[in-house]
């Protein structure tokens, strides 16, 4: 393993860790100030935090072993270089081809480092190239005071180098990317966020993947909570694989799946985040009976299945993703055992403020 490569596995586990636990919020805001999520978007905004995370993991780590010898034999880093050339002396003291220059390629991985920070600020956030390069320089400053302070003093000494070349170089590559990122702009008219978009199959997939992660993260904080309550009476849970399976799913999956869309319009979570809805014949929400049934027949079901360790659970899947891609409007098996159908809430809206005629 190299010096690099356990800071990237740390940035890429951490941040799509982070990402799984924001998803469903980040989607939903999504669909409400632009329409829908979009491509681009939907690879942007995992990439932006593993790329926030490799900010934290180059800057801390490797971690030497910082005692009062290390910092003995490291006190040149105490002192921080102030000339922001310093770098073009540096590449005098190698008899190497200009390429090959190990203090040029450390320039140039530094200007490379951030910019990406300038595209995802542009491209992602929408903001000026000003911004990008101004946020850059206090992100990279920010970097380098921590190296300089040894992570704010919870170190003994500086185990790394101030350095304002790699400030000058990092704002530098912040900038690139923010010149660079135009060619990422999306083609195509930019549709009102209030307009109604077709039903597809991967919006109806994302509206449930988005409710199979909110039962589990639900489900992982209740568990949590039980193992916290536990800790601090000191007391011991006769059957923990029934408490899993009922704070872990069984709870939350009635909560999210049953009770939300009984006391709303018939929509679950997933399916609120995406702008979608459920509608009997006569543009009505489903009755109670058709809603229990619904939760039933569909992903209610198959938690359930998965509480009791059945092995039906993948043909359940199966079945319900066959019937989600080829019924009719995408009303999937559910829709078609409780005669409902999925549309687009925007739609609805606009239907229930129409002038009469």
């Amino acid at each position: 393993m190299t010096q690099w490569s356990g800071p990237t596995l740390i940035a890429v586990f951490a941040g799509f860790g982070l990402a799984f636990v924001l998803v469903v919020p980040y989607v939903a805001i999504s669909y409400r100030k632009r329409g829908e999520l979009g491509l681009l978007r939907a690879i942007a905004a995992p990439a932006f935090l593993v790329y926030c995370f490799a900010l934290v993991t180059y800057t801390l780590l490797p971690l030497p072993d910082v005692d009062a010898a290390y910092c003995a034999t490291h006190e040149a880093l105490r002192h921080p270089v102030w000339n922001p050339l310093q770098f073009l002396e540096d590449m005098r003291q190698f008899n190497t081809g200009l390429l090959d220059n190990p203090a040029l390629r450390q320039v140039l991985f530094n200007v490379a480092f951030f910019v990406p920070w300038g595209v995802f600020v542009r491209r992602l956030f929408g903001r000026s190239i000003g911004f990008a390069i101004v946020s850059g320089f206090f992100v990279s400053l920010a970097i380098e005071t921590t190296q300089l302070t040894g992570v704010w003093f919870l170190m003994e000494c500086p185990y790394r180098l101030f350095d304002t070349g790699d400030l000058l170089s990092n704002t530098v590559g912040a900038g690139v990317g923010a010149l660079l990122a135009p060619v990422l702009r999306r083609s195509g008219r930019l549709r009102p966020a209030d307009e109604p978009r077709p039903v597809l199959a991967r919006r109806r997939l994302l509206g449930m993947v988005l409710d199979l992660i909110s039962v589990t993260l639900v489900g992982v904080v209740l568990s949590m909570i039980a193992l916290a309550v536990q800790y601090v009476t000191k007391g011991t849970l006769q059957n923990n694989t029934l408490i899993d399976d009922v704070l872990g799913r069984w709870v939350p999956t009635a909560v999210l799946l049953l009770l939300v869309p009984l006391a709303g319009n018939g929509a679950t979570p997933g399916q609120r985040a995406v702008l979608l809805t459920v509608v009997r014949a006569d543009g009505r929400p489903p009755s109670m009976l058709q809603s229990i049934v619904r939760f039933l027949v569909g992903s209610g079901g198959y938690f359930i299945l998965v509480g009791l360790d059945s092995g039906w659970t993948s043909l359940w899947l199966l079945a319900h993703l066959v019937f989600m891609v080829f019924t009719r409007g995408h009303r999937g098996l559910t829709g078609l055992v409780c005669g409902l159908s999925v549309v687009d809430t925007r739609a609805v809206d606009r239907e229930q403020v129409a002038p009469p005629g």
